[in-house]
């Protein structure tokens, strides 16, 4: 669990990430001491209005978070294939939401799934799918529909957990900016 400090620190190397790649401000490298050393899988999701405007991540744990969340940042504004890059003139109205992975833990169906508290990835062959937990929620699934949709992701048949794909489950410390009033929804889909 990450301090509030901590928290606010990720949240606003990802903001600077992103500004310095659409041009608003200049690159500013951190020293990696602290949180930022720590290795970690994360997620870095953008929200517009509301609305997934981007989500890209790193799930392993092989990188400093330091590194983990401006990669992600960036790719999150700039090659999300669902949306195009996010521009200097919305910068202002992008909220950020950050997701740090715990470790991944197999699992064998539904009956493993606590919604709100697990994020799950479906594995067969070259195919991977992940949602993290909030999106569960989000959508208000029950684990079933839960680990079908991951399949989903993944490109696989929604029952593809039955037929020998490899399942994991893994929680997640979800942390993001503050959005202003009205500016809750979503729309679009599951993010990620």
């Amino acid at each position: 669990m990450t301090s509030d400090h901590d928290r606010q620190l990720l949240l606003r190397l990802a903001r600077e990430a992103i500004a310095a790649h659409v041009g608003a401000a200049p690159a500013h490298v951190p020293g990696l001491t602290g949180v930022l050393a720590q290795l970690g899988g994360a997620f870095v999701t953008l929200h517009r209005d509301g609305d997934l405007r981007g989500c890209i991540g790193h799930i392993e744990r092989t990188l400093p978070l330091g590194q983990v969340v401006p990669q992600c940042a960036v790719a999150a504004c700039s090659t999300d294939p669902r949306f195009p890059p996010v521009t200097a003139a919305e910068l202002e109205q992008i909220d950020i939401e950050i997701s740090l992975l715990g470790p991944l833990e197999p699992m064998n169906g539904p009956q493993d799934i606590e919604i709100g508290r697990h994020g799950l990835i479906v594995e067969q062959g070259w195919q991977r799918g992940l949602l993290l937990p909030q999106v569960a929620t989000e959508w208000n699934w029950e684990a079933g529909t839960f680990l079908a949709q991951t399949c989903h992701k993944a490109g696989l048949p929604r029952d593809a957990w039955k037929q020998g794909a490899t399942l994991y489950r893994f929680e997640a410390e979800v942390f993001g900016e503050p959005r202003e009033p009205g500016r809750a929804g979503r729309a679009g889909g599951p993010g990620v």
